[in-house]
């Protein structure tokens, strides 16, 4: 097992349900409810100071659907780790670790307004790419027609002189 793998399991026993490496980048399978102990051990004890993306997996024919997705990068040490942790479609929410990297505050809300993943504890959850009464749904879900919903259903193209018969 990966040193730091064998690490994150000593500091949080029972969170990670997986390890695997690939390229040199560690990626870590955690339990929903494990994802603040283990991300509050790699950011005081591993020294994982820069959180780099939060983004969600909709993985539509899966029990848990979601998959949120974390990547952490340490700069003294230059390593990389990813943190995987999978919430159902029921209960998309998973806990917010704003408090630890101030960075994760947009990446959460991001993640949010795009996939409709709730973060419980953040301090201003609400949309940031789409308009705050947008409420079509989750863009990025897989469900979610290419064409968008609500008024896009119902709006008249033009027709073009072609298909009008004209020429």
């Amino acid at each position: 097992m990966h040193p730091l793998a064998q690490a994150v399991q000593e500091a949080c026993p029972d969170a990670v349900l997986a390890v695997s490496e690939a390229l040199g980048e560690l990626t870590l399978s955690i339990a929903r409810e494990a994802v603040r102990p283990v991300c509050q051990a790699l950011y005081a004890r591993f020294d994982f100071d820069h959180i780099t993306d939060v983004t969600a997996v909709d993985l539509t024919h899966e029990v848990p659907r979601f998959e949120v997705v974390y990547h952490f990068y340490s700069i003294s040490k230059n390593q990389r780790i990813r943190i995987k942790t999978r919430v159902p479609e029921d209960d998309a929410s998973i806990d917010s670790i704003c408090d630890l990297w101030k960075g994760a505050n947009f990446l959460e809300r991001e993640t949010y307004d795009m996939m409709g993943i709730q973060f419980n504890g953040h301090p201003d959850l609400r949309r940031i790419l789409m308009t705050e009464d947008y409420d079509e749904g989750f863009p990025l879900r897989k469900d979610f027609p290419v064409e968008g919903r609500g008024w896009r259903d119902r709006f008249d193209f033009p027709i073009s002189p072609a298909q009008e018969g004209g020429s």
